[in-house]
């Protein structure tokens, strides 16, 4: 039976991920910092509902002696990790004005150097094993979409974009690694701060006419992973209904 890792266990988007996994039968690792409480509660009901291993783990990005603990744990469970996904980050919204050093940094360091770090663990074993993935989880605003009150969420996401590719070339030929990259997805997350009018107003850039669900990202992240997309490397899928 396969493995898979999901950071940002939490959110709404790794758990639509882990089910998408649980469907086809792969052993869940779902990984938190501080909503332990919502992660477990997903580890039980993915158990319940799909009768699949789960165990969710502390892991703290910022600090690569967390991520190595973290997977000593999984190791002890469940042996091999088969497949990684980058779902977890952090993300400051606020004026431009009122941006501040601290939590760029703070943003860089989750979202890029904590991809980094795991992947990086993850990915050597990957390749010992000539066997794995690696999903990364962009976004649209990494790419064509520019919010000066995300700027650092926005620089982070473009970085990983990059990190991408140099993993892909780092851990050719037996780890694929991809990304999506999201538009506007209706998660309660994304539009607890937002009102109506402007939630209207991005609607009407997108082609579909409508916000995205986390389900739809979920498929994209499982297609990378499986065997359907074999001879996929190095590609970024935009999940964003064509958002102009």
């Amino acid at each position: 039976m396969k493995t898979v890792i999901i950071t940002g266990g939490a959110s709404e988007i790794g758990l639509k991920t882990a089910i998408e996994f649980a469907k086809h039968n792969f052993q869940i690792v779902l990984t938190y910092c501080e909503n332990r409480e919502k992660t477990e509660k997903n580890a039980i009901f993915l158990k319940e509902k799909y009768q699949t291993e789960v165990m969710s783990c502390y892991c703290n990005l910022r600090e690569e002696s967390s991520i190595q603990v973290m997977l000593e744990q999984v190791k002890a469970k469940f042996s091999e990790v088969d497949v990684l996904v980058n779902n977890a980050a952090v993300c400051y919204d606020c004026l431009y004005c009122e941006k501040e050093k601290a939590k760029f940094m703070d943003t860089l360091e989750v979202n890029v150097v904590g991809t980094f770090l795991i992947s990086k663990l993850v990915g050597e074993e990957m390749y010992q094993n000539k066997n794995g993935a690696i999903i990364n989880l962009s976004s649209t605003n990494g790419l064509t979409q520019y919010y000066p009150m995300s700027i650092d969420y926005d620089a982070s996401k473009a970085a990983i974009i990059s990190l991408t590719s140099n993993l892909s070339v780092a851990y050719s030929p037996y780890v694929r690694v991809n990304c999506v990259a999201p538009g506007w997805i209706g998660t309660e997350k994304e539009l607890k701060d937002l009102d109506q009018d402007y939630i209207e107003s991005e609607t009407e850039k997108i082609s579909l006419k409508r916000l995205g669900r986390p389900d739809e990202v979920a498929k994209a992240i499982y297609f990378l992973a499986s065997d359907d997309a074999s001879y996929i490397n190095n590609t970024i899928i935009k999940v964003d209904g064509g958002m102009r």
